[in-house]
């Protein structure tokens, strides 16, 4: 039976466009093939036949016969021709086009892990971008020395070594390490050295890293309630099962958190200014959590995000220089001090532990950004690190009671708010048995974004409040925005 032969005269060339004419001819065929023009097993016209049809070069026709080969569209048959490939590459794309037959995907759903990762948040925060007062979380942008950051950056581009160019060290660039390690042991009280220096793409990466390496799932962990949401999502990420623990004016009650699971593989703390709450842990609590981790040979991952920051006196020594068992791993970061973007954090683990640490952090993706640690460590050993955080707590320090001074104007009687020794966000506590995140709502429409207390917590909460984030706004944005929430709250009486 002879072979029909497909007829592509239809096809127009146009050789004043910027597309090739190969190209031109290969799209062509090939929208044809993938529309049913032209049916599976279809004879082509051999290449000098189509040149000759259409006016073209036969090397044009050759070429783009060539590329429809290499991508599985056209088959060639010794001594009878070139044929229409069945089955085609992307049918997939076609089900239905051709037929009139409808068809139904089959239902996909990611892994348990993956639909565990989709529902557990990160922040609480609405804002991206831009931030509005009063978000906490964040530094002063306004007085970040960029001018020094800029000439650091462009002294390591201009000339880059070729070790900052190739893959780096998984655990971090080795000075980086070094000036770090020097840091925490001054300025913390941590009891490390570089080797047990682990750089990571920020605190979240760090609790990521940390849940991955020490936990299984169907580990119980101990968390602070109300506690840091980003930790809960890592944790929880990993199959942890969450054991909230309530907090008083010593920190975390490790009587209670005994009480109900004795055995935990893992405590997440932040003993230094426990977010939200702001509370510091006492001795007596550090000495006995590090003692039930010692007895029951369970990890403490330490918290430590926003320690610089102590109005009064010198900042409190880290838990991790208490741990003469080495069961603590250690967690800083830059985005508070410096700036988010950087995604630049560290980690102190145990010497036994550098290995996986390392591997782990290997697997996730190589290592940090080799320049940015570069820069970020010259930042520190020229001194511009410890100058930025002085000139920082003394404004922040500033900042705090002009808060307090238009809160206590403005505000008085709606919200209890008292200052703080440390951190960088105050708790306005509202009258019992207000919702929180009513509140919360209300105020955002008004340009203000204060989260609520329980949007923190997994068990109800005796009273709500609002996060005021200060250290980022200015005292003109600060005083602004105490206008803005007090006329919310007197647009919305029923919130009284």
């Amino acid at each position: 039976m002879k072979k029909h032969t497909a007829t592509l005269t239809n096809l127009r060339l146009d050789s004043n466009q910027a597309m090739p004419l190969h190209y031109q001819l290969y799209d062509g065929i090939r929208s044809a093939i993938l529309n049913g023009q032209l049916a599976a097993h279809t004879r082509l016209p051999a290449s000098r036949t189509l040149a000759q049809e259409l006016g073209i070069s036969r090397n044009t026709v050759m070429d783009a016969y060539a590329q429809l080969l290499s991508e599985g569209y056209i088959e060639g048959k010794i001594g009878s021709g070139t044929y229409v490939t069945h089955p085609l590459p992307d049918t997939v794309l076609q089900l239905g086009s051709t037929t009139g037959i409808a068809h139904t995907a089959p239902q996909r759903s990611p892994s348990q892990r993956g639909k565990l990762l989709a529902s557990t948040p990160v922040s609480i925060s609405r804002d991206t971008g831009y931030p509005r007062p009063f978000q906490p979380g964040l530094p002063a942008f306004d007085t970040f020395p960029f001018d020094i950051w800029a000439r650091l950056m462009a002294r390591y581009w201009r000339h880059p070594p070729s070790e900052l160019l190739s893959y780096g060290e998984p655990n971090g660039y080795l000075p980086l390490r070094e000036a770090i390690a020097e840091y925490l042991i001054v300025a913390r009280g941590v009891r490390c050295t570089e080797e047990q220096i682990i750089i990571v793409a920020g605190s979240q990466q760090g609790l990521d890293l940390a849940a991955r390496v020490l936990l299984d799932p169907g580990d119980k962990v101990w968390i602070e309630d109300p506690g840091y949401i980003g930790a809960r999502g890592a944790l929880q990420s990993a199959g942890a099962d969450l054991v909230p623990v309530p907090l008083d004016q010593e920190g975390l009650n490790i009587t209670e958190a005994i009480k109900r699971c004795p055995n935990a593989r893992l405590a997440y703390i932040t003993p230094s200014h426990q977010y939200p709450l702001g509370v510091t842990m006492s001795l007596s609590r550090r000495l006995a959590l590090l003692e039930w981790a010692h007895h029951v040979g369970a990890w403490i991952l330490e918290d430590d995000y926003d320690s610089e920051y102590r109005y009064t006196g010198r900042p409190l020594p880290a838990l991790q220089g208490l741990d003469s068992q080495n069961r603590t791993v250690y967690l800083g970061t830059l985005s508070k001090t410096l700036f988010p973007s950087l995604r630049l954090g560290y980690m102190v683990v145990p010497v036994d532990l550098v290995n996986a640490f390392t591997a782990a952090k290997a697997l996730l993706d190589r290592h940090a950004p080799s320049v940015e640690q570069a820069v970020l460590a010259a930042f520190i050993t020229e001194g511009h690190f410890a100058r930025h955080i002085r000139r920082t707590r003394i404004l922040y320090a500033e900042r705090q009671a002009v808060l307090l001074e238009a809160a206590a104007r403005e505000l008085g009687g709606f919200l209890e708010i008292g200052p703080a020794q440390a951190g960088m966000h105050l708790i306005g506590y509202l009258p019992e048995g207000m919702d929180d995140q009513a509140v919360s709502r209300a105020v955002a429409e008004f340009g203000v974004n204060a989260p609520a207390l329980s949007s923190y917590a997994l068990m109800p909460q005796p009273r709500g409040g609002l996060l005021l984030g200060y250290t980022a706004f200015t005292q003109s944005d600060i005083i602004r925005a105490v206008y803005r929430l007090a006329r919310a709250v007197h647009t919305y009486p029923a919130l009284l």
